[in-house]
């Protein structure tokens, strides 16, 4: 037996290695295969029983990199466009191994005065970035997920709040169940964070017009309407997953301020919008929301977990989240986590590297690689754009014009699965107005026209081994 103390030498030898191998991966990034050829099996070369021995840090980081790197996705490369997952840039990178160095515990100045000042400079700069009022606070979360979780709680309190209840202190005891709407957009994370709250997954009223999602805003205020005054939560969407479509976020902060409802903003991406005056009008409105969410390992390029919490009232955030004890200094960080990652060292180095200016020409490039892809699609004989592309996401089939309709899903999903495992360019499958598709995000800092191409390129060349398959069969 050895004690990790006794091998406190090997410290920089395991550094040094790390850093080693992390840089050869980087260095090969753009050019490496999405998904390694025999991924499964790398991973399976981990498994097996406790070691009962020492090896020490070098033996164990050597297997990690020797068998973990070829079982790992290259998500944070350029031609990962599945899940609307973004990479990291070299300042938040080189923040993030910071703050593994430093571990620091967020959750108290009293713990890391360093973490939760750089917290609060971060949630400033952010509400700057988004053009949000300064006025506003926030934290900074997991991810989107945890963030809505975040939100949705002070909304819930709010709502209880209007039926005369500390629902933090007493529960759901005599609330009735509480109306919320929103349209066809609503994320499974809102619905998840509401099931989480006791709330339901099946509490969400859709609102929808049509097979895509669309708000029926008509249907909303009538809904509004019909509660005669009694408070109601409406999520509104900027940015859904399929097409990067947005709900209509100013006539829905109408309706909610003339029949007095919290309006909640799932801003997982499409938040960046608002960076740019190209987009910005399709998140018109978000500033007179209750809460706004956004998550910082999809657009901003920050390493997972990472996303942001934003309200414009938060004392109920310290309402719902704040917990004490006779040992704690009392000036913790309000949200779900107690021990809290120092997350904000990376998003404070991205954000104070490249500045507003940096992410706008980011967000700018990427509608341009969308609309590059929008224009192939459209061009090419067997490929079908099913819907607009007001922002990242171009969603589209491969639509061969000898294939009748009736056999395009089954023949997309086979392609789909074909994609996936060809590794070249990471695309996932959705269904679109009851149709299977492709719907590639561009959200990568490393993502250029030449890996946009690929995508039509890997598509088309699968589509047509698939169609000669069927034939030999």
């Amino acid at each position: 037996m050895t004690d990790p103390l006794l091998l406190r030498g090997e410290l920089d030898q395991a550094l040094a290695y790390a850093v080693r191998e992390a840089t050869r991966y980087l260095g090969e990034l753009d050019e490496s295969p999405v998904l390694p050829a025999g991924a499964s099996d790398a991973a399976e070369e981990l498994a097996g029983s406790l070691p009962q021995e020492s090896d020490g840090a070098l033996a164990a980081l050597t297997e990690l990199v020797e068998h973990g790197l070829g079982a790992a996705t290259r998500s944070s490369g350029p031609r990962f466009f599945h899940f609307v997952t973004g990479g990291v840039t070299p300042a938040a990178q080189g923040a993030d191994w910071l703050a593994s160095t430093l571990d620091q515990n967020a959750f108290s100045a009293v713990s890391s005065p360093l973490a939760v000042r750089l917290e609060s400079v971060a949630i400033a700069w952010l509400l700057d970035l988004f053009e949000l009022p300064s006025s506003w606070g926030g934290v900074l979360t997991t991810g989107a997920t945890t963030a809505n979780f975040t939100a949705l709680a002070a909304a819930r309190r709010w709502w209880a709040e209007r039926h005369g209840v500390d629902i933090d202190e007493r529960g759901f005891d005599g609330l009735p169940a509480p109306p919320i709407f929103s349209s066809g957009y609503v994320h499974p994370s809102a619905t998840k964070a509401l099931a989480m709250l006791g709330l339901g997954r099946g509490s969400v009223r859709v609102v929808a017009k049509d097979a895509a999602g669309r708000l029926d805003e008509a249907g909303l205020e009538s809904a509004l309407e019909a509660l005669g005054g009694r408070p109601a939560i409406v999520i509104g969407n900027a940015g859904e997953v399929n097409a990067g479509d947005f709900d209509p976020i100013e006539p829905m902060a109408d309706l909610a301020e003339r029949y007095g409802a919290w309006l909640h903003v799932d801003g997982a991406f499409g938040l960046f919008a608002r960076l740019t005056p190209r987009a910005s009008g399709l998140a018109s409105g978000v500033e007179r929301a209750n809460s706004v969410i956004s998550d910082g390992h999809k657009w901003l390029n920050v390493p997972y977990d990472c996303g942001f919490a934003f309200l414009r009232d938060p004392a109920p955030l310290h309402a719902t989240f704040g917990f004490s004890a006779a040992y704690l200094p009392g000036d913790e960080l309000p949200g779900p986590e107690a021990s809290r990652r120092a997350r904000s060292l990376a998003v404070w180095a991205t954000l104070r590297a490249y500045g507003r200016s940096g992410y706008r020409a980011m967000v700018e490039r990427h509608l341009d690689l969308a609309q590059r892809l929008a224009e192939r699609v459209d061009a090419s004989p067997v490929l079908e754009r099913l819907a607009e592309a007001p922002l990242n996401i171009v969603c589209f089939r491969f639509r061969p014009p000898d294939v009748d309709e009736s056999e395009l899903d089954e023949l997309n999903a086979r392609i789909g699965r074909a994609l996936l495992a060809d590794g070249r360019v990471y695309v996932g499958t959705t269904r679109y107005e009851g149709r299977v598709a492709f719907r590639p995000a561009i959200v990568n800092w490393r993502t250029t026209a030449a890996d946009v191409e690929l995508i039509a390129d890997v598509v088309v060349e699968l589509g047509e081994r698939e169609l000669a398959t069927a034939v030999r069969r």
